[in-house]
């Protein structure tokens, strides 16, 4: 590679995102203190860029203005120019994307804005092209209009800075009014229900017309308000809705045939063309959910799918020290000499190259069938390429195919006069063909940042399996995971949590010079593995460090007047919101998983101030669960099980007896949203006890190991047999 021509401070950075931008003409600064010192002594306002390293816009909006000489002269010339990571500072992304979703009625990445000296922002958007078109205003124009009006109308734009402050202030706030109480659980589950329902997409599964995105949370509510209603027709169509998605969605483009795992979104209403980034956070949240599908139905289908997406995050997303990378991108070059990336190269296919690799004729099918006929006619494979034009404003899929699975395994059988059987090992062995070709393409960009949350998120998805599907070996991998984090991303001396670390050159684990502090995501969702994973181990190390981090939880992010937690920790100036999300995403928000992970901790520790804390989130959400449940489908399903009171499920036994692993099997394929499980093993000493005496009370009875069902620590007599167990988990 050529000697680049420009190098900035970016150079020192650690992140991906804020790497693939060192070499550009501008002279960008990371978030800091030098930024900030510069713009004030300059009197310069700053342009704040917002990305993260798997973005395609953001990648178009570099190539087209970042690397862009003319207009890093103007961006140099009259601001201080700051780039930010989302994925390492979701704190800065969240306070300006605050502002830019107030002020244009939209938002997403890149995202642009400018702030005055001392960092309130007066004006911004997203992606900007480089020059004026007809319906758009180029990014040289904006830059140049915005410079002009600082020279000119200084004090208007600090006024107006102001006010607009004050404003998202006022707007954002979110807590408890008055004497408000957690709202009554029963209306606000049917309005969320029936607001999904309407939103259903009857057809195809999800729950908007396009562009469709996986949303675990509104499968997590699905199932839990079938869990609650399982005698009623609404019950019955909660659960068709979340299964008939799971399985529209893996038959789907969305779902990688090849080299397994799910990309991020589908631009059209049949899940078939991607967004093809792959980002953890949906693998982790999608294993759980396809985990969940198979304990509901016993379908094989769901648990193939939970395999799929596990096999994919241990061969492409996992570091060798046990960490789990953040993303993979859409964009990659077509072949080894190409010279311009294109969304979704390494995942689409020509027709000739399938019937190319495909050529075998297939004994016993119809006269003159080949691997490709059969392959071909079951992906929906067309001569012309299937991708809607529509679908593909930049031409880069023309001529090429999105697999999705057209048909069911019977109708294809059936079209070639083959059995299903024999038709499965066909499709497979095509499988396996086109993965060893499509391992000669050039790979996409990995960005190998190991975020905590990010990965507790996907340790939950691998112990929910393990537990799900009897395999221990995902179990194993969920606790390899766990010690990373509790090596690489915890600080013993102070107990708290560090948001990020890195893969180094030389494959080993680095930290930045000053590492990120955690954020309330990070231990929201680490706590919530760690209780998941001590329920498939029943490891009681995990569970004493969940409970300790939940005490820092409480000390850093707790808000005493308003309830709730803040996202962000008191005392960075340079924050000027401390704000509490309102809104279930592509992740939960961490206010509706702690919701759950409070009733937890109390179960596991006795502390019932914890289920006071949990009341009091929802009473400061209550104005939005009662009016806009939707927007907060963990929530809702958090707070029935609030009101429904956590069954602390109590099995007497040794752990490695057959009797105590027939109980464990048993509680662990029933889906109940509201139980907690424990082994108590006689261990008077273990943490367990010290934390529960009533453990103590509990015994084995006749000598088999011997279930308990308790509330509030108050328990059923006692059973014994696996079938009575059974009927006692339904809620």
């Amino acid at each position: 590679p050529s000697v680049p021509r420009h190098t900035n401070r970016l150079i020192n950075e650690k992140s991906p995102y804020l790497l693939q931008h060192a070499h550009n003409p501008v002279d960008w600064y990371p978030w800091g203190q030098e930024a900030f010192d510069k713009a004030k002594t300059e009197n310069k306002l700053i342009f704040l860029s917002v990305g993260y390293s798997t973005c395609h816009w953001c990648h178009v909006m570099e190539e087209e203005s970042f690397k862009n000489k003319e207009i890093g002269e103007i961006m140099n010339e009259h601001f201080v120019c700051i780039k930010v990571d989302r994925e390492e500072r979701p704190d800065v992304d969240k306070v300006y994307m605050t502002f830019v979703q107030a002020t244009s009625g939209g938002g997403g990445w890149p995202m642009s804005v400018w702030l005055t000296p001392d960092l309130k922002p007066f004006a911004g958007g997203t992606y900007f092209p480089p020059e004026d078109g007809v319906h758009r205003v180029g990014f040289r124009t904006v830059l140049l209009r915005i410079a002009e009006q600082w020279k000119e109308n200084k004090d208007a734009l600090l006024e107006s800075s102001q006010r607009i402050l004050e404003a998202l202030r006022h707007t954002s706030e979110i807590r408890v009014r008055g004497q408000e109480l957690p709202p009554p659980p029963k209306e606000v589950m049917d309005t969320c229900f029936q607001q999904l329902s309407r939103s259903y997409d009857e057809d195809y599964g999800g729950f908007s017309k396009s562009p469709k995105f996986p949303t675990p949370v509104n499968l997590n509510f699905l199932f839990t308000y079938w869990a609650l209603h399982r005698t009623t027709p609404e019950g019955a169509r909660a659960l068709q809705m979340a299964l008939h998605t799971l399985k529209m969605m893996a038959h789907g483009g969305i779902h990688d045939h090849i080299g397994q795992g799910f990309h991020r979104y589908s631009t059209d209403q049949h899940w078939h063309v991607p967004h093809f980034e792959k980002m953890l956070y949906d693998q982790g949240q999608l294993a759980a959910m396809y985990s969940r599908a198979f304990q509901i139905s016993g379908d094989e289908f769901f648990a193939d799918v939970v395999r799929d997406i596990l096999l994919y995050v241990s061969r492409d997303l996992s570091d060798q020290a046990g960490g789990f990378y953040s993303a993979e991108d859409a964009d990659s070059y077509p072949t080894t000499t190409s010279t311009e990336k294109r969304e979704g190269a390494f995942c689409v296919w020509a027709a000739e190259e399938l019937r190319a690799l495909l050529p075998d004729p297939v004994e016993g099918a119809t006269e003159g069938t080949t691997l490709g006929d059969v392959f071909m006619h079951h992906y929906g494979v067309e001569e012309a390429g299937n991708v809607d034009p529509m679908k593909d404003p930049h031409q880069e899929l023309k001529g090429k195919n999105v697999l999705i699975a057209r048909c069911s395994p019977e109708l294809t059988a059936a079209r070639f006069g083959l059995e299903p059987g024999r038709l499965r090992a066909l499709l497979q062995e095509c499988r396996q063909r086109l993965a060893s070709a499509r391992a000669q393409r050039p790979r996409p960009h990995l960005d190998t940042k190991m975020l905590a949350g990010w990965n507790g998120l996907m340790i939950s998805g691998f112990a929910q399996a393990g537990a799900a599907l009897a395999e221990q070996g995902y179990v194993s991998r969920a606790a390899q995971a766990a010690a990373f984090l509790r090596t690489h991303l915890f600080d013993p001396d102070s107990g708290r949590l560090l948001r990020s670390c890195y893969r180094g050159e030389d494959n080993s684990v680095e930290q930045s010079t000053v590492p990120i502090q955690g954020f309330l995501e990070d231990y929201v969702f680490v706590i919530q593995a760690l209780f998941d994973l001590y329920e498939a181990s029943l490891e009681q190390g995990w569970l004493e460090w969940a409970l300790h981090l939940q005490h820092m939880q409480d000390k850093l992010f707790w808000d005493p007047k308003g309830f709730a937690y803040f996202s962000t920790e008191a005392g960075d100036p340079s924050l000027l919101l401390r704000l509490k999300d309102d809104q279930d995403g592509a992740e939960p928000t961490p206010n509706s998983v702690t919701v759950t992970n409070l009733l937890r901790a109390a179960c596991y520790s006795g502390h019932m101030d914890w289920v006071e804390k949990a009341g009091k989130i929802l009473a400061a959400f209550s104005e939005r669960l009662q009016k806009i449940p939707i927007t907060l489908p963990e929530m809702v399903r958090a707070s029935a099980v609030f009101h429904h009171t956590l069954k602390q499920v109590v099995i007497c036994g040794d752990p490695q007896g057959e009797d105590t692993k027939e109980m464990l099997h048993c509680v662990r394929s029933v889906f109940s949203p509201n139980k907690v499980l424990m082994v108590a093993d006689g261990d008077s000493a273990g943490f367990l006890y010290r934390q529960l005496p009533f453990l103590s009370s509990l015994e084995r009875k006749d000598g088999k190991a011997t279930a308990y069902i308790c509330s509030n620590f108050t328990c059923s007599l006692p059973v014994t047999s696996v079938q009575e167990l059974r009927g006692m988990l339904s809620p």
